[in-house]
């Protein structure tokens, strides 16, 4: 039975990280430019945190954007990487400690805005940054839930 879990794990990953692959570098986003590279950086590049953020949250609350919009990129950036969180740990047991999940996922997380920038299928945001990170640890705290309870029921059951 745990082989056939594991397989089922193995499949579920591999098809989120084709998924996920295709979400952030194939599926246009207008970011195609002629523009020299270093200059498309300086406008496609945000390090002030939750600029973007509140800027989604502000448009929410006064009606000056389609709800739908702000609503899929806050949602969107942390539902991204929540299954990492319970993947990840599954497959890599060093990473079922918080602190090495968290660099694990930080370097993951900026690794990826950083392709994205250079290779401009999208932007370097602080606050995807902020919001994916948000999603792992999410994803982290569930695995955790699942696993505590796992060990409960076993140390019941003995």
């Amino acid at each position: 039975m745990k082989k056939i879990i594991r397989l089922i794990m193995g499949i579920s990953f591999l098809s989120y990280l084709g998924a996920l692959t295709v979400l952030l570098f194939f599926i246009s986003r207008g970011f195609w430019s002629d523009m020299p590279l270093m200059e498309y950086m300086k406008l496609s590049s945000n390090f002030v945190p939750f600029k973007t953020i509140n800027g989604y949250v502000l448009a929410i609350s006064n009606g000056s954007m389609n709800l739908i919009i702000p609503i899929k990129n806050l949602a969107g950036n942390v539902a991204a990487f929540l299954p990492m969180g319970i993947f990840l740990p599954y497959f890599i047991r060093t990473l079922n400690r918080l602190k090495s999940f968290a660099v694990a996922m930080t370097f993951m997380i900026l690794s990826v805005e950083i392709l994205q920038l250079v290779t401009r299928r999208g932007s370097l945001d602080i606050d995807d940054f902020i919001l994916n990170i948000i999603g792992a640890l999410i994803g982290f705290g569930l695995w955790k839930a699942m696993t505590a309870r796992k060990i409960m029921k076993n140390a019941v059951n003995i």
